[in-house]
């Protein structure tokens, strides 16, 4: 059976905004909101996440082994090949393309693959109270000169799913899990705000059950973050404590305590845990 990398990240809290330029009306810049029993929370597109993991192959990958980056001074994407090649770059493995297009009798023939890596959207994990920063264009206040931006003081959990062996190299899954870490911050080739997308805590789990069962573990329990969900899981039988590997801050809370307890791996450190997905993966023969 194939043996899956699913993972759930929750981001260091801090304030987003969005300087855009994009909203309702001329002079207020949205965060984008959904909506939550009787709350309304914030949420980051899973392109714009996909689109810092971007970033990051880009930054840190030889220009041989991506085929789509971004210039900032053009302010425009460049395909080396617009053919694509799964073989032969990283993004197109991992994230897939669609070259729409017809032959010479008007028939379609579209190129696509479709990414092996899957990502959900970013919520936040508190409610949005309406926190809303005023200014002006140049200092001056005028009908036309005023605008707003809305705030919000929160983490963001998301979470992930891959299948190495979908890949057409399944040891750029190694190379994930890096990014999954080192990821800048999210949003896309607008001017947004510096928000670490980084996890701050993470569980990861590596398993042959097609399902993650880990997706939306962590929520606000007062000031801190928590997983009691993922606990209630574990005592419930649902998920096999060695298939998950937990990193960072909910290590040294009493949840981490629990899960240790309970025969889950807990690292301290985010990158600790990553490194031993990596060496569950190499154990398993998926990756060299």
């Amino acid at each position: 059976m194939s043996k899956h990398l699913f993972a759930n990240i929750v981001t260091p809290t801090a304030i987003a905004a969005n300087n855009r330029g994009e909203g309702d009306g001329s002079t207020l810049a949205t965060l984008q909101k959904i909506t939550r029993g009787n709350d309304q929370y914030t949420t980051v597109s899973a392109d714009a996440i996909r689109w810092g993991y971007r970033e990051y192959f880009q930054h840190h990958f030889a220009a041989e082994e991506v085929n789509r980056t971004f210039d900032p001074d053009r302010d425009k994407y460049d395909i080396k090949d617009e053919k694509h090649s799964a073989e032969k770059f990283i993004d197109d493995d991992l994230f897939g393309y669609m070259d729409a297009k017809k032959d010479k009798d008007n028939k379609n023939a579209t190129e696509k693959r479709r990414g092996a890596l899957e990502v959900s959207r970013a919520i936040s994990l508190d409610p949005y109270w309406g926190d809303i920063a005023f200014g002006s264009k140049g200092g001056e206040k005028g009908s036309t000169s005023i605008h707003n931006t809305e705030m919000h003081n929160t983490a963001y959990q998301y979470a992930i799913a891959l299948t190495p062996e979908h890949l057409k190299k399944p040891d750029r899954a190694a190379a994930f899990l890096e990014a999954l870490v080192g990821v800048r911050h999210v949003g896309g080739n607008h001017s947004r705000f510096l928000y670490e997308f980084r996890p701050e805590s993470i569980v990861l789990r590596i398993t042959e059950d097609p399902s993650p069962w880990i997706m939306g573990c962590f929520k606000r329990v007062g000031e801190e973050v928590g997983c009691p969900e993922l606990i209630r899981l574990l005592e419930a039988g649902d998920i096999n404590p060695e298939e998950l590997i937990i990193g960072g801050k909910i290590a040294k809370t009493p949840y981490g305590e629990t899960l240790k307890s309970l025969g889950a791996p807990v690292f301290d450190g985010v990158k600790a845990a990553k490194d031993a997905a990596k060496t569950q993966l190499k154990a398993a023969g998926i990756i060299a």
